[in-house]
């Protein structure tokens, strides 16, 4: 690892033309020339030319993302290879696509050789499905479309005559997807406006699982995710994000077109996105549906399956949720050993004739049998190849409050997980490829080798990699106030009243304006509810709309408040009044019975470390900083960040997570922090 101090070099050629397009660039887009920017943008092109690894730390107001984009788009212009931008979330990569590049290639378009072609890739579940649409899609049972889309909610048929009529809400808003999709050119949720809501996008859309595939689906060629897909291959810049980036890297699937040098935007989630990309999960209904599926679809004998979906049911009777430090037991894995031979030969049987007409639901069905088997053989040699397993068991979906009610009653839920994707990372990602990651909290203190330690950059035969610090030309202390509400009540189960009462009079203070992050997405709907009645302000929630038409609404209305949760706590560019207060319900710790966090602390402490403050801690540190964040996003804003988490101001740890955020005045004076907000509230109206 080599760290880098700003102005240490004098650039290359290529450097330096990547500087002679950012100054037009900044020139042209009325902007002004940052010196972190300028030293951003030179290190990028220095990692592109000699295939070093790179990992920035920018502050928010760097303007990272031209000091990234403009080497990206040089680069491209000479390889033979797209290149390739990664972000967490598709709130950034919508801003990226619909903003930043249009706005900088109308910049500097006159000074390149020839146009540059932008292509922008999402996972199957955000596109209309065609084929679904036509009634093409094979017709299941409830339960079974619920348990392989990975906790969708699917229980309620797919065509508005089915919902009720149009005359239900539902229903008018499937209607309109239907209109919708007759017209649009590429098929993708973000372009509809205004939005619908999750469940009726669900009606016209398939998740990877569900889909037929290029080659069995009767209308491939009209497939919006087969054209997105065919429009980067032959694309400059290819825009996607880290879901899409693992499945490309770990599971060898053509999701991305081939690229040279990649862009990990948001990478400070690189880690946990992997996770979940290559995380499965295994239960006994699911067993019994994908039997189910492959009887109905083709025809086979399913004994086998069903008698090793009974046995497994026996081995898991009145098991507890929680981690199992060392994998199944004995029993539990011989059922687990019956289930994948069973699998196994209902594959075999259903393969079909080698010259049938391609039939949807036999693939299906086959697909469903396959994630079994995988999962089946991750399980058998978990402890070997250090994965975690663990107990859960789903809750129920009520679609009046849309989240989940703990279900002490429902079936055991097997889950498995890397205890660390490094090894992932490193052979999949690093190797063969530049890669640049940056983010706002890359760094913890001035240390980059937490990070990079868990992207598999440290450690023998690890590959070189440089890492530097731009800064940010925010002047923190003097346009932001960090507000810790140490009066309350330490969070418990739920918002207090004490807490929300709280919430009620910051917002009332600030006269809107306020993005309100949770937790999770039912403390977030809970006061959304609680405030609508109280406050009379337009508050909206994530989860009423796309995500893309939620903060559009939000930085188009100066008083309306956002209530969301992690999809928002970063990510999302609200520049102005519109975004003058920050709310944080609560430290986001992981929840202290998260079996992957609790296997990863125990891992450090076996090494001598200390788990709380290498995981947890380290984890609430980088989320509570871009939370933070999102308030100041120019020069020009003011505001408060409030945190309604008194152990911000008491607990030992305060100090380390304190350190981690923006460098606001502090304080834990009510009266200070409201009367700030009224000062803003005037300045405004």
């Amino acid at each position: 690892m080599t760290e880098v101090v700003a102005g240490d070099m004098a650039g290359t050629a290529a450097e330096q033309f990547v500087i002679e397009l950012l100054d037009r660039a900044v020139a042209g887009m009325g902007g002004q020339s940052r010196s972190g920017q300028h030293e951003m943008a030179r290190q990028v092109a220095k990692a592109i030319e000699t295939g070093d690894h790179l990992l920035v730390q920018a502050g928010t107001g760097t303007g990272k993302s031209l000091a990234y984009l403009i080497p990206l788009i040089a680069h491209s212009l000479v390889s033979d290879k797209p290149t390739l931008v990664s972000t967490a979330t598709l709130a950034l990569q919508t801003q990226i696509v619909g903003r930043d590049l249009p706005r900088l290639l109308k910049s500097i378009t006159p000074a390149l050789d020839r146009p540059v072609k932008v292509a922008l890739v999402k996972g199957r579940s955000n596109y209309v499905c065609r084929h679904k649409l036509d009634g093409g899609f094979p017709s299941e049972e409830p339960a079974e479309g619920q348990l392989f889309s990975l906790g969708e909610d699917t229980s309620v048929p797919h065509f508005a005559a089915a919902l009720g009529g149009p005359s239900s809400q539902l229903g008018k808003e499937v209607v309109r997807l239907r209109e919708w999709a007759a017209k649009t050119g590429s098929g993708d949720r973000d372009e509809l406006l205004p939005g619908v809501t999750d469940r009726a996008w669900r009606q016209v859309s398939v998740t990877s699982m569900e889909c037929l595939g290029a080659q069995k689906c009767p209308m491939a060629d009209e497939c919006f995710s087969e054209l997105a897909r065919h429009d980067a291959a032959d694309a400059d810049v290819v825009v996607t994000n880290h879901a899409m980036l693992a499945v490309s890297a770990f599971e060898g699937l053509a999701v991305l077109p081939e690229y040279d040098v990649v862009v990990v935007d948001e990478a400070h989630e690189l880690q946990d996105r992997v996770t979940g990309a290559v995380s499965g999960q295994l239960s006994v209904a699911m067993v019994h549906a994908a039997a189910s599926g492959a009887r109905k679809h083709t025809a086979i004998t399913v004994d086998a399956l069903n008698a090793a979906a009974a046995n497994l049911e026996l081995a898991l009777a009145g098991v507890p949720n929680g981690l199992l430090p060392n994998g199944l037991n004995d029993e539990q894995l011989d059922c687990v050993d019956q289930l994948r031979e069973a699998c196994r030969a209902a594959l075999s049987d259903s393969k079909g004739e080698g010259g049938q007409t391609a039939d949807g639901g036999r693939q299906l069905a086959r697909s469903r049998l396959m994630l079994i088997l995988e999962l089946c053989e991750r399980l058998i040699v978990a402890k070997e190849n250090r994965e975690v397993v663990w107990f859960s068991r789903a809750s129920t979906f009520d679609p009046q409050q849309g989240y989940g009610q703990p279900d002490d009653t429902a079936p055991v839920l097997i889950n498995i997980a890397p205890l660390s994707v490094a090894g992932k990372l490193r052979e999949g990602l690093f190797a063969g490829h530049t890669v640049v990651l940056t983010s706002a909290t890359l760094a913890i203190g001035s240390a980059f080798e937490p990070a990079a330690g868990g992207l598999g950059l440290v450690g023998e035969g690890a590959p070189s990699w440089t890492g530097i610090d731009v800064g940010s030309p925010f002047d923190y202390p003097k346009q932001g106030i960090l507000y810790v509400a140490g009066h309350l009540p330490k969070p418990g189960r739920g918002a207090s009243p004490e807490a929300l009462d709280e919430l009620e009079a910051l917002i009332r203070a600030s006269g809107g304006g306020a993005l309100c992050l949770f937790s999770s997405r039912r403390a977030a709907e809970e006061a959304a509810e609680a405030m609508r009645p109280r406050l009379g302000l337009s508050i909206l929630c994530q989860g009423d709309s796309t995500m893309t038409a939620l903060v559009k609404q939000f930085a188009d209305e100066p008083d309306t408040c956002l209530f969301g949760t992690m999809s928002l706590w970063q990510g999302v560019d609200v520049p102005g009044g519109s975004c003058r207060l920050v709310v944080i319900d609560r430290i986001p710790f992981p929840r202290p019975d998260d079996p992957l966090m609790t296997a990863r602390s125990r891992a450090v402490a076996q090494a001598g470390g200390n788990g709380f403050m290498a995981v947890s801690a380290t984890h609430a540190a980088i989320r509570l900083a871009q939370g933070a964040g999102r308030l100041i996003r120019s020069t020009g804003d003011k505001g408060v960040v409030a945190v309604l988490d008194s152990r911000l101001a008491t607990e030992r740890y305060a100090g380390f997570l304190r350190a981690a955020l923006p460098p606001f005045w502090p304080t834990t004076d009510r009266k200070t922090a409201f009367a700030a907000l009224e000062r803003l509230a005037r300045e405004g109206s």
